[in-house]
């Protein structure tokens, strides 16, 4: 039997979100309900209502980070019991066949993962995201969130935590090894904590210095501002690794110049517009530029273990839906300390 849930979704690339039912599908042997209880709300969310990632069907309901209660499962799911507290963010599906899928990489199926939303899902409709009172998700992509995560809080992990968390781990940051963080927003405060929890010396680059009380609070060692030139010279061939969580366009060749011998510049925001790059700028010290995706399920859930193990959680202010388009609002003017979280209660 499929179930009715309440939810927001948008009408148009221009039309505010506004209240809706979804229908999910009746839950399969390797099926698992979820009741949500929160759902963060990302840029990525914002591209895509808007249409800035491309053409979308509408109505959309989206969000992927989801926090919630397992209320029913299949006969053939093992890994999640009813009660259990659980999540899911960016993909509910892949192909299992392809040589990334085999190797437990789902975000890189190379037959596309199939999205939280916008997607097309294996019935062949489109998948409708978190903003909303329940969803179906098989079993092998939903994840376990440690009870010793607020509750409220975890939502956000599920995005923004695995797309920070990703990136660091592949290119070892930890005891040794100096991070920048580009922008200090909902991706960046994360990184920020993470970071500093593998034991990296980090540095923010921010536009301004709004946020240098809250960045060394988090675990910066050092703060500085992208709007003076001169930050560029001070901080020249400094860089291990650079973790850019800004989606809009920046200066790549000042941000190369900041990498040491075979520093990395990883791009995990993801502006609508293509940036332009300059092979010279990775000649100097043998450079490399490079981007990254969320993460597998497996690496997803080794995250909230560490972050779990680490006491780390995101910093959110908590919404009611009706408040979801002013806080598209603030987003896009930066006015969010730092990640909105959706009680979906209020839907």
């Amino acid at each position: 039997m499929t179930t009715t849930a309440r939810a927001y979704a948008a009408t148009s690339p221009t039309a505010p979100l506004v209240p809706t039912t979804v229908e999910r599908r009746a839950v399969g042997a390797n099926d698992v309900l979820i009741d949500i209880a929160y759902a963060g709300v990302c840029h990525s969310d914002i591209h895509t209502v808007r249409g800035e990632w491309g053409p979308i069907a509408y109505p959309q309901v989206v969000g992927h980070e989801i926090v919630g209660t397992v209320a029913e499962v299949g006969s053939n799911v093992t890994r999640h019991r009813v009660g259990d507290r659980v999540g899911v963010g960016c993909m509910v599906n892949s192909c299992r066949e392809c040589v990334n899928c085999l190797a437990g990489m789902e975000n890189y199926c190379l037959k596309v993962s199939t999205g939280t939303y916008a997607s097309v899902d294996r019935d062949g409709t489109v998948t409708q995201g978190g903003y909303s009172t329940s969803i179906v998700v098989v079993e092998d992509f939903v994840l376990s969130v440690p009870e010793s995560i607020p509750y409220e809080a975890a939502a956000p992990l599920l995005c923004a935590g695995i797309t920070t968390y990703s990136p660091l781990s592949h290119w070892n940051a930890g005891p040794g090894k100096k991070v920048a963080v580009v922008g200090m927003g909902g991706l960046g405060h994360l990184a920020v904590k993470i970071a500093h929890a593998m034991g990296a010396d980090v540095t923010v680059l921010s536009q301004t210095l709004g946020k240098q009380d809250d960045g060394l609070r988090f675990g910066a060692d050092r703060y500085y501002v992208t709007s003076d030139a001169s930050t560029f010279e001070t901080l020249a061939n400094e860089f291990d690794l650079i973790v850019n969580t800004v989606s809009a366009p920046v200066d790549l060749q000042q941000y190369l110049s900041l990498l040491r011998l075979d520093g990395t510049m990883v791009n995990v925001g993801a502006p609508a517009e293509p940036l332009p790059i300059s092979v010279f700028g990775l000649m100097g010290n043998r450079r490399s530029y490079a981007a990254s995706g969320i993460g597998s399920i497996a690496e997803t859930q080794e995250m909230l273990d560490f972050c779990a193990e680490n006491a780390i959680a995101p910093e959110i202010e908590l919404i009611d839906a009706a408040q979801i388009n002013e806080a598209y609002e603030r987003v896009l003017k930066s006015d969010v300390r730092y990640r909105f979280v959706i009680d979906t209660a209020t839907i």
